[in-house]
């Protein structure tokens, strides 16, 4: 049995990134997003949440097709278009550009498998969701020979049961075993989110509502422990702040939640940790 303890704002609070007197937005980080082709709400949600934690400049790439769709959406997030979704690790290469988010709204592109092993062969931080780790289906041990301590993965139960077929059972016990056999932090979502780092350190966040049962509620998610990573911050201690963050955001607004509600009150949270 793996002893966890609460999500408590006490472990990650000093750790919060705060904007420096006379910084740039590039001294706040650059996030990168993946943009789908179909569902391009979903990428819009993670951009805009990684921007409202913080990070000082985001940017979504996605097919050429989409850069209307995109452009349409909050005038602060840019776009750029890739040649071909398996060279979205390029986009990275500027050294300002600190974190991606992969996988909200990407589609099942065969390309996306290699998209998103060039992009964590970059050595970034970088949140994988949805589509990125439902590629892996059936090929975990491809993505796990990859993977590096800096990246966070963010799978429901359904995805989590796709990359680890062989982990049923206690939720802690099989979390903390996927996050040792991947090599990165590991976070489970559900009622009680459970937190995992391969060195074995485990968190259940149970600071949440009901009322986050709702579509692109794991997209904002994704976007905000982006943000947090593209301003520096480790990535076990962004991911128990996300979640954290991103429970009490809910908390605040009550019934009749949508995820865009979740990014509205993201700045009303981080005013409480000035």
């Amino acid at each position: 049995m793996t002893i966890s303890q609460k999500n408590d704002p006490q472990i990650w609070r000093d750790v919060l990134p705060r904007p420096a007197a006379g910084g740039h937005k590039y001294d706040r980080g650059h996030l990168i997003v993946l943009g789908g082709v179909d569902m391009t709400g979903a990428a819009r949600l993670a951009a805009e949440a990684g921007m409202r934690v913080g990070a000082g400049v985001c940017t979504v790439v996605s097919s050429m097709k989409t850069k209307e769709i995109y452009l349409k959406g909050a005038p602060h997030v840019m776009f750029e278009p890739y040649r071909k979704l398996a060279d979205f690790a390029q986009h990275l290469a500027d050294p300002r550009r600190t974190a991606a988010v992969v996988g909200p709204g990407a589609g099942r592109d065969k390309a996306l498998r290699r998209a998103v092993i060039s992009t964590v062969q970059t050595g970034k931080p970088i949140v994988l969701d949805a589509d990125a780790l439902n590629v892996f289906e059936g090929h975990g041990d491809e993505l796990f020979g990859a993977l590096h301590d800096r990246c966070v993965l963010t799978p429901h139960e359904g995805e989590f049961a796709r990359l680890f077929p062989d982990l049923p059972g206690d939720k802690v016990d099989s979390t903390v075993a996927g996050a040792k056999r991947a090599g990165c932090v590991l976070l489970l979502k559900g009622p009680e989110t459970v937190i995992a780092a391969p060195d074995g350190r485990c968190v259940v966040s149970d600071h949440a509502t009901p009322w986050l049962a709702t579509a692109g509620a794991g997209d904002v998610l994704a976007g905000i422990i982006g943000g947090l990573l593209a301003q520096g911050m480790d990535s076990f201690l962004a991911a128990c702040g996300g979640a954290w963050i991103h429970g009490e955001a809910a908390i605040r607004f009550g019934p009749g939640l949508t995820a865009p509600d979740i990014i509205a009150g993201i700045p009303a949270v981080l005013r409480d940790f000035a």
